[in-house]
């Protein structure tokens, strides 16, 4: 564990830099998409790294345009990680809508919320994300539809890919996991159960070599699968551990002490050591 007075440094530079991007929510709204995917994806980036976890993408960037991005769900820190794949619009329970403060700010952020336990608000949810697509808007979305510890990881639920078939769209599948500098899985990012939102940021922030390591595995071309079943078990299958990586990976690295520094085709830079597979 990293010393009490470090980890509360670390929790204030995620705070400093969230109200940050809270703050220029509305400059964003007025920034063109390039720039602001930009500033986005670094913004989210440091994030990550105060939190003194560090890095590393791997894959081929996102495509452009309309994308359903989907990935494994294991902790808070996923959102962020996402975002500095892809930038988009956050899929998010309703409950997450009417939480003080933070349902305001993701209402303007973007988020699409979905009513999980209202089979008759599902038709209404799935025109808006596929309208959200057909406007060339990413789409972020855990179709688990909650958090796994990250040793295991539940089913991807159908009903959002109905909208990337609907909007004519790729899907995007990203599988992010969690380990220790030494390679060995673990599961102190993860938030599920009882947590509360402070204790996890806690039990991250005191954690030390925390590695995120997020796939971008080959994305699902539009039309090679004929219904949602299909789409949602080859996305699955996608993020399992040993899916498939495209060829000619890169990627990225950041550490709380050094900058994001751009690994070569599917290579590492020096003094990295790559984390064992499995878990």
């Amino acid at each position: 564990m990293a010393a009490a007075p470090l980890a509360a440094l670390r929790l204030a530079a995620v705070l400093a830099l969230t109200l940050t991007g809270i703050a220029l929510v509305p400059v964003l709204a007025r920034t063109p998409a390039g720039p602001r995917d930009r500033l986005v994806r670094r913004l989210c980036r440091l994030v990550v790294r105060a939190s003194g976890v560090r890095v590393r993408i791997t894959g081929t960037a996102a495509p452009t345009g309309g994308l359903l991005l989907v990935a494994n769900h294991i902790s808070w820190l996923d959102i962020p990680l996402l975002a500095a794949v892809r930038p988009g619009r956050m899929l998010a329970k309703s409950e997450v809508g009417r939480w003080p403060v933070a349902g305001g700010l993701a209402a303007r952020g973007g988020t699409l919320f979905i009513e999980r336990d209202r089979l008759r608000a599902l038709p209404h949810t799935v025109a808006r994300i596929t309208e959200a697509l057909r406007a060339g808007a990413a789409v972020v979305a855990f179709p688990e539809g909650s958090t796994w510890c990250g040793r295991a990881q539940g089913r991807f639920r159908r009903a959002v890919f109905q909208a990337a078939l609907d909007s004519g769209v790729a899907v995007q599948p990203v599988r992010v996991r969690y380990r220790l500098a030494g390679g060995a899985a673990t599961t102190a990012p993860a938030f599920v159960g009882d947590d509360s939102l402070l204790a996890s940021l806690w039990r991250v922030a005191t954690a030390r070599g925390l590695v995120a390591e997020v796939e971008v595995r080959a994305p699902l071309a539009p039309g090679t699968h004929t219904d949602r079943r299909a789409l949602a078990q080859a996305a699955q299958r996608a993020v399992e551990p040993g899916g498939a990586v495209p060829p000619g990976t890169s990627g990225w690295i950041a550490s709380p002490r050094a900058g994001v520094r751009r690994l070569s085709s599917g290579g590492a830079p020096a003094g990295w050591r790559s984390p064992a597979h499995g878990g």
